[in-house]
């Protein structure tokens, strides 16, 4: 297997696996330009602007910020570094852009705006299909053991996906919203990239094959980003059901950022979330 890219899983019919030259030279289509570097980085970048924007709006009036944790891990990773305000905005997303820049320029994607418009319509397939299967497979799982879960799947759904499931009540629809867009944003960066992206690299070296090291990631990544959810203030009381579809969901979204790179886990993340404030799912 092909050494793991943190923001797009190395392409196994390009250089990295040894391929000919006239590997090398195989055309961009969707499925493989999509899931560069390139195009991870921007597509990300509408989400980064939108949440941003409107995070500043909605709590225009509060006496507290109200954020997406993985959103606050990293500014305040970023003020350890001397990094506040549009530096910590700013600095980061022109360094990984310049990254991206060079390590694409030998083999760059051609950039097509139809493509973006297909990325997200593919992200909302994949936002209502795992929606449907890990609703399904956790609703099965304990319809065995009723005493553990007696909330519907449907209602598992709804409850696990949001943001900040507790405090839905006491937060207005914008702010539910922008808070989903965050989510998608930065958790995929923080548990997709960093944590089993981080953790991969760790594995892999002590592993004889890459599958084993990255599968043992994408579990540590999974339970991690489903026991976040009840830390805090505003965690959500623990039940053995939602944490269960937590981790089902993170570990469907481990596949897609493996599959199909940074930029679809994202938008389907984000998306997943929408559609469940706005109640279209659940």
């Amino acid at each position: 297997m092909p050494p793991f890219d943190p923001i797009m899983p190395a392409d196994p019919a390009g250089p990295e696996a040894g391929g000919s030259e006239e590997v090398k030279a195989k055309p961009f289509g969707y499925w493989r330009a999509t899931r560069s570097a390139t195009y991870g980085f921007l597509a990300a970048l509408p989400l980064f602007v939108l949440y941003e924007s409107l995070i500043l709006f909605v709590n225009a009036e509060g006496t507290s910020q109200i954020r997406v944790g993985a959103d606050l891990w990293l500014k305040q990773l970023m003020a350890l570094f001397g990094g506040t305000g549009l530096f910590a905005l700013g600095i980061p997303a022109l360094l990984i852009g310049i990254w991206v820049f060079v390590r694409e320029r030998k083999r760059r994607p051609p950039i097509r705006l139809a493509w973006f418009g297909w990325l997200i319509g593919e992200s909302t397939v994949y936002a209502v299909v795992v929606a449907l299967l890990v609703s399904t497979v956790i609703g099965l799982i304990f319809a065995l053991q009723p005493v553990l879960a007696p909330e519907s799947a449907l209602a598992l759904s709804a409850a696990a996906a949001q943001p900040l499931a507790q405090a839905a009540d006491s937060l207005s629809t914008p702010m539910m919203l922008v808070l989903s867009i965050g989510a998608g944003l930065y958790e995929e960066l923080v548990f997709r990239v960093i944590l089993v992206g981080g953790l991969f690299w760790i594995l892999n070296k002590g592993m004889t094959r890459s599958w084993m090291a990255y599968s043992a990631a994408a579990i540590v990544g999974a339970l991690l980003f489903s026991a976040v959810h009840y830390v805090g203030a505003l965690g959500d009381p623990f039940t053995l059901a939602s944490f269960s579809f937590r981790f089902l969901f993170g570990l469907a979204l481990n596949g897609i950022f493996l599959a199909r790179g940074f930029g679809v886990a994202a938008w389907t993340h984000a998306i997943y979330d929408v559609l469940v404030v706005t109640q279209i799912l659940g």
